[in-house]
């Protein structure tokens, strides 16, 4: 069974407020995470369905709410970062200087050989999509030409 939420009714009275003057979705979705739950004992999943949100970006918008009328100061601590990374940055520079020293060289670099050696340094198979992320990560110059030639 799902926790009750724990809303004081001045934070309630606030979220009634900002709802009436939300100036785009997310300040209107952050007021109605706090006042779902208030009004209609919601629980995340629920609010979440209610606002077209997961269970999880409730929960954020309820902090971040909670933080901009509390009067204190916004977290330092952000969401960005790379989660699904395959290998650190600098573990990426590594792998990818051979293939600069080739390039260096004059020798043509294959993106399909960079993704075969990526695969093999991680141990599992990855879309084409990635080793092109990889390189323009690192500013690696892509040609605009290589398309597949077109039908008639």
């Amino acid at each position: 069974m799902a926790r009750k939420p724990n809303i004081s009714q001045e934070l309630a009275n606030i979220a009634k407020e900002s709802v009436k003057g939300a100036d785009n979705a997310h300040e209107l979705r952050k007021a109605q995470s706090i006042l779902l739950p208030a009004l209609f004992s919601l629980d995340l999943v629920a609010t979440g369905a209610a606002i077209g949100r997961s269970k999880a970006s409730v929960c954020r918008l309820q902090t971040e709410f909670r933080t901009d009328f509390s009067g204190g100061l916004p977290g330092t601590k952000k969401r960005g970062g790379r989660r699904r990374q395959n290998m650190p940055l600098e573990q990426e520079i590594m792998f990818l200087e051979p293939f600069q020293q080739k390039a260096r060289n004059g020798e043509l670099i294959v993106v399909a050989e960079i993704r075969k050696a990526y695969e093999k340094a991680i141990e599992k198979s990855v879309p084409a999509s990635t080793i092109y992320r990889l390189l323009a990560r690192h500013d690696w110059p892509l040609s605009q030409t290589n398309h597949a030639p077109e039908q008639d």
